[in-house]
């Protein structure tokens, strides 16, 4: 069976994140939206699994990315949850 896994990379808190703080003051900010008080950017990767159930499309996935290192786990958090 096909499950679509989705992994969400984001930085940790406390970790300074530039493209959001971009975002916020250049953007967001000036376009009058002063009740927006911080952004956060981060990745979005959407992987087609083909497996035997959820559970291990997601152990897959977790997997994978820990092992090519997809994401840094020093600066990095990720989320790993089933699409939909």
């Amino acid at each position: 069976m096909l499950y679509q896994v989705e992994v969400i990379i984001s930085l940790k808190k406390g970790i300074r994140d530039p493209e959001a703080e971009t975002i916020h003051k250049h953007l967001i900010l000036r376009k009058g939206f002063d009740s927006i008080k911080s952004v956060r950017a981060g990745k979005y990767l959407l992987f087609s699994v083909d497996t035997d159930s959820p559970e291990k499309a997601l152990e897959i996935v977790k997997t994978m990315c820990e092992k090519l290192r997809i994401y840094n786990p020093v600066i990095h958090d990720i989320e790993v949850r089933l699409s939909g």
